[in-house]
Formats: structure tokens, C-alpha cells, sequence
């Protein structure tokens, strides 16, 4: 018989459950959809221009910055005006950074969520977001696995700040060290020790057809199963 070893797992979103686009494809994006020359040099030269108007540490990181909805805009949109940028590529830019149908699942996301519940693992997705994301999981046919949705937009806090994992734990209902957290960036995910989370770090997702969640279910102490995943 499997013993679980955690009552519920927190995943972080962008980079560890799903596809993130790299720069290059979000600049990509934003001039294609502006029916604007789209070609390397271009997506450098626009990237440059965000680079420099952002500044050294950039303000598109700020400690704040997806705290809520009109905060990230706010945030952007100053970048985009001191870069330069017109509107129409300004809006582009936007609504690539916020459409979630840019980010998708790893293929063995669902079988891993399967795994979770099978032996009555919790499930919670801590995200620095601006937007809803719960239709993109809903898409999936992964929201009904989800127990609950911490979005640091709703919240008006975000990782790293220790608050925002003590949120998450509040709204599962379990303890610190029978919940393990699970992302793909010491800077942030990892501030959960800070809380009494276990934490699991693994390898940022560079593309969908990679598998590597099982070792989330190899240190929750779940069977592990392949397949796929929007």
C-alpha cells in the first residue's frame, strides 16, 4: 500500500506546470500581431529598447508588480512609454503577457494531478499572476482536481513575500510540513522554507514534451503514470 508522506502539494504555474514564453517569442508575438516586421532583428531591437527603459534591476520584476491587475498594467505600460513604444504595440505586448493560452501544460501534467488525488493529496496552484487563470485549467479538464487557486492578483500579495504561502496552507487547511511546495525559482518558490514548507525545486519547463513531475510523485510517495495534457 502507497504511504503518502504530504496531505497536499502547492504547484507554482508558469514554468513548472506550464510553458512560459521566453522573451524572444513574447516580442515575436506582440509584432506579428501588429503586422510588423517580426524577424530576429527586429524582436532584438525591440527587446532592447523594453531592456534599457526597465533598468538594472528591471521594473517588469518589481517586488509588487502582479499584486494586482491594474498594478501590472500600470507597471508595463510606464516601460512601454519610457521605451518608446506606440500604442498599438504597447497593447500587443500586453495582451500577450496576459493571454493564458500562451502557456501550456506540460504533457504529464494531468497524469500527475491524477496521481495527487488518487491518494488523497490536496492539490493548490500558487501563482504571481494578474489574470484568472482557473478557464485555462478548466480547458485542461485539470480544475476539478485543483483544491484551491492562490493568485497573487487576488490577493494583492505575492511570492516571495512568506504571507502569501501562509495564505495558501490556510486555504488547503494543512499544516507547513505535511504540504510541499513545488516550483521552479529559489528566488521565489523557495521563500516556503521561510513558512515550514517543504520545497521541491524542479528544472523550469523550456518546452511541453518534457516530463519531469514525477519527481513530485516520487517524493509525495505516488504511483506515477504517463500521459497527456493540453
Amino acid at each position: 500500500m502507497t504511504r503518502k508522506t504530504f496531505d497536499a502539494v502547492v504547484f507554482d504555474w508558469r514554468g513548472t506546470l506550464a510553458y512560459e514564453l521566453t522573451p524572444e517569442d513574447w516580442a515575436y508575438e506582440a509584432l506579428s500581431r501588429t503586422d510588423r516586421p517580426h524577424d530576429e532583428q527586429a524582436v532584438a531591437t525591440l527587446l532592447d529598447k523594453i531592456s534599457a527603459a526597465a533598468g538594472q534591476p528591471s521594473r517588469l520584476k518589481s517586488a509588487d508588480g502582479n499584486t494586482s491587475y491594474d498594478k501590472h498594467r500600470e507597471t508595463y505600460y510606464t516601460v512601454f512609454a519610457d521605451a518608446g513604444l506606440d500604442c498599438d504595440l504597447a497593447d500587443a505586448l500586453f495582451a500577450v503577457d496576459s493571454d493564458p493560452l500562451y502557456n501550456t501544460f506540460a504533457v504529464d501534467a494531468a497524469a500527475t494531478m491524477s496521481s495527487l488525488t488518487e491518494i488523497g493529496c490536496k492539490i493548490g496552484i500558487l501563482s504571481n499572476i494578474h489574470f484568472d487563470i482557473r478557464p485555462v485549467f478548466a480547458e485542461a479538464q485539470l480544475l476539478d482536481s485543483i483544491d484551491a487557486f492562490v493568485l497573487s492578483g487576488e490577493h494583492g500579495v505575492q511570492k516571495p513575500d512568506p504571507a502569501i504561502f501562509r495564505l495558501a496552507l490556510r486555504l488547503l487547511g494543512t499544516d507547513a510540513g505535511r504540504t510541499l511546495m513545488v516550483g521552479d525559482r529559489a528566488s521565489r518558490d523557495g521563500m516556503a522554507v521561510e513558512v515550514g514548507m517543504p520545497t521541491l525545486l524542479v528544472p523550469p519547463l523550456t518546452d511541453p514534451q518534457q516530463q519531469r513531475l514525477h519527481i513530485v510523485t516520487n517524493t509525495v510517495g505516488a504511483s506515477h503514470r504517463t500521459g497527456d495534457s493540453e
